[in-house]
């Protein structure tokens, strides 16, 4: 349930839009404002539906 994510921590989200349900490819962070991209802090327009522990080693 999304509404468990924990704040300030690199999370994976699912979301759901119009090619049906599929994983970020990025990690996102929760704040009091929404979601953003961990990495820029930039805000991100999602409504996710479930999360996870971020365990991509591979981004930067």
């Amino acid at each position: 349930m999304i509404e468990t994510a924990p704040y300030d921590q690199d999370l994976e989200l699912a979301v759901i839009d119009d090619d049906g349900p599929h994983a970020l490819v990025f990690p996102c962070r929760r704040h009091k404002e929404g979601w953003a991209e961990s990495k820029s802090g930039k805000h991100v327009e999602v409504h996710p539906t479930h999360w996870r522990e971020w365990r991509h080693l591979a981004y930067d």
